[in-house]
């Protein structure tokens, strides 16, 4: 599948492009942002393998990850989207799983409530998922936030090789 391009009032939602790898490598690579994503900042390797996989997704399950930028300037806010992980966590299985990052340049805008608004309404839209899933480490309290405000219920909590994480889940309207 094609990746669609949505665009928001302050954001465009595109496909990953080779020329997003810096600008990746470098938000990943800053220990704000992978505070409770992985817990460590990813070197050049593991973010390039990262890169890939959030690219591919898209031809593999027909949905996937997002570059997600400023339509002003053009500057990466971060990523998101919609995943099929195999992490080997039940209440995941069967469902895509939704998440997002943005470098922390950007926090406190109100970027990632925006983008996933508009990544579960195409979910809604074009993938007709009953149901979207997603984690969040129990103290990432901004995601949480961002999860309640997209209509996401906390559903249950899971310990695995990342820790303790909150499950979430949103159905369809």
């Amino acid at each position: 599948m094609i990746t669609p391009t949505l665009q928001t009032l302050r954001l465009t939602l595109r496909a990953i492009k080779l020329s997003d790898f810096e600008p990746y490598a470098a938000m990943w690579a800053d220990p704000r942002v992978t505070d409770f994503i992985g817990g460590a900042p990813r070197d050049r390797q593991t973010s390039w393998g990262k890169f890939c996989q959030a690219a591919g997704l898209w031809s593999l399950v027909g949905y996937g990850y997002w570059l997600i930028e400023e339509r002003a300037s053009g500057t990466m806010v971060g990523q998101g989207g919609l995943a099929s992980f195999e992490r080997g966590i039940a209440q995941l299985d069967g469902f895509p799983e939704a998440g997002w990052a943005l470098s922390a340049d950007h926090w406190g805008k109100g970027y990632a409530s925006e983008a996933v608004t508009a990544i579960v309404g195409w979910s809604d839209a074009e993938l007709r998922a009953p149901e979207v899933r997603c984690i969040i480490d129990p103290e990432n309290t901004p995601s949480i936030r961002v999860a309640q405000k997209c209509d996401f219920t906390q559903i249950d909590e899971v310990k695995n090789e990342l820790g303790l994480s909150l499950v979430f889940a949103r159905k369809r309207p």
